[in-house]
């Protein structure tokens, strides 16, 4: 049984049509190792990351796919498993860093990726693979570009998340009524996410 990790809600709801086991981990580091160690008890025999990434190398693109061949985490890698990523289209020669912190900015995405050579980030991959070893189970990654390289996340962004992976909604409002020049970039963020979903969705539509 493969087990899917999300860091949104409407993340999962995509990985469900996979027809394997869904844990939400809220968009954290700590959530996502909750989630992964709940699927693992549930039986799941791999794991996979599943949603949405930022972009570490202008190269990515909104709505583009990456199936990592491995994951940087706390100065490791780890080695996504090839068959399991054959399950989703195959290793797609990327490299992924599992960020502690969303990286908020431009200049903070270019200096990532020339420290560790990553090209995408997420926060829920690292703890994904370190749960997947320490069982010894395969893992993979599926991530999709929301966040491009170029762009500064509105403080919005930052803070719109629940622990369930909803968006908080009046939180949002809050930080727009004190901040509305944060309106265009929330807009764009918007349009971007629904690249990416459907970016996923093709890719459960490809295996169809």
């Amino acid at each position: 049984m493969i087990g899917f990790v999300t860091g949104l809600a409407a993340e999962a709801r995509i990985a469900a049509r996979f027809g394997g086991a869904v844990a939400i981990g809220g968009g954290t580091p700590a959530g996502a190792a909750e989630a992964a160690s709940r699927l693992v008890r549930d039986g799941a025999t791999a794991l996979v990351s599943f949603g949405l990434a930022g972009g570490l190398d202008p190269a990515l693109r909104p709505g583009m796919v990456v199936v990592p061949d491995m994951v940087v985490a706390g100065g490791r890698r780890f080695v996504a498993d090839a068959s399991l990523a054959a399950r989703f289209g195959g290793l797609t020669g990327h490299c992924l860093l599992a960020g502690d912190a969303i990286a908020a900015d431009a200049a903070a995405k270019r200096a990532l990726m020339v420290a560790t050579g990553a090209q995408a980030i997420d926060l829920e991959s690292g703890s994904v693979a370190r749960v997947a070893e320490s069982h010894g189970l395969p893992f993979a990654v599926v991530r999709a570009i929301c966040d491009p390289a170029e762009r500064d996340l509105p403080h919005a962004a930052l803070i719109a998340l629940d622990q369930s992976g909803a968006i908080g909604l009046l939180a949002v409002l809050r930080s727009v009524a004190r901040r509305p020049g944060q309106i265009p970039g929330l807009l764009a963020l918007g349009r971007d996410a629904a690249r990416a979903r459907r970016g996923l969705v093709g890719v459960v539509c490809g295996l169809g």
